[in-house]
């Protein structure tokens, strides 16, 4: 069994990945199809992560799983606004297309 780390808000397990920027990247530890992730281990038993393209599309050695900072609980209420805090997005002006 492998052991995988713990997600510091939530509590649910996690699997760090490197990505190929070389950034760290957290992600279910279970497969999921509806995923856009895809992870294998190579040589030496880092996990790495890379998003599947039509061009590079998913290897019979990777597995599609979701990032974890799309469905972890935590993060859902952390993106909610305190009370009295504005969202600027609605505010925003959108930049006119220089022709």
């Amino acid at each position: 069994m492998t052991r995988h780390a713990i997600c510091a808000d939530c509590h649910r397990p996690i699997i760090w990945t490197i990505t190929e920027a070389r950034k760290r990247l957290a992600v279910d530890p279970d497969p999921d199809p509806a995923g856009n992730t895809a992870i294998h281990r190579d040589g030496t038993g880092a996990w790495r992560s890379r998003r599947p393209t039509a061009e590079l599309p998913l290897n019979g050695w990777e597995r599609l799983h979701k990032p974890h900072v799309a469905t972890c609980p935590a993060r859902a209420e952390q993106l909610t606004l305190p009370v009295g805090v504005t969202s600027l997005a609605t505010h925003r002006r959108k930049k006119a297309n220089p022709r």
